[in-house]
């Protein structure tokens, strides 16, 4: 029993070191998302939508929950961030080809209406994540014209 209760203490203690450690935090500059926003042009509606359901885990620029100053979580949480910028990052979208642009639009609308996305795992925390079918129609609606308007610039190439 001894042995059990050592190990326990021991564990705890890495568990509390570990607490003024942590891994590196998604803050880049706010504004980075505004090339996108210019040039995709959401409507006020949609632009919010994309504040409060996307850019937290698809651009340079995470807004935190107070449990991110908890380890573990906070190592979840940034790999979390990692893997969604790895597959659309709203800040890079400058350096996205146009055709590129015209697939991750194709995506964006995509995955809303199949509701895919945003993640249940970031809904349960993000109330306001949650989308509403008129919110789901009107990224869907959004989506499927800058993706049109895409492909308009690709073929006149």
């Amino acid at each position: 029993m001894k042995i059990i209760k050592k190990i326990a203490l021991v564990l705890l203690i890495i568990l509390l070191i570990s607490q003024f450690f942590g891994p590196e935090k998604n803050e880049g500059d706010v504004n980075a998302v505004s090339v996108f926003i210019a040039e995709t042009n959401p409507p006020e509606n949609v632009q919010k939508i994309l504040k409060e359901s996307c850019f937290d885990c698809h651009s340079n620029t995470t807004s935190y929950p107070w449990y991110n100053k908890i380890t573990p979580v906070n190592y979840w949480l940034a790999n979390h961030v990692k893997d969604g910028k790895k597959h659309l990052n709203f800040s890079e979208w400058n350096s996205y080809s146009l055709k590129r642009k015209e697939h991750k639009m194709k995506e964006v609308w995509e995955e809303v209406e199949k509701k895919k996305m945003p993640l249940d795992s970031y809904t349960w925390t993000h109330a306001e994540a949650n989308l509403t079918p008129t919110q789901i129609e009107a990224v869907v609606v959004w989506g499927k014209k800058v993706q049109a308007d895409y492909q308009q610039q690709l073929k006149a190439k």
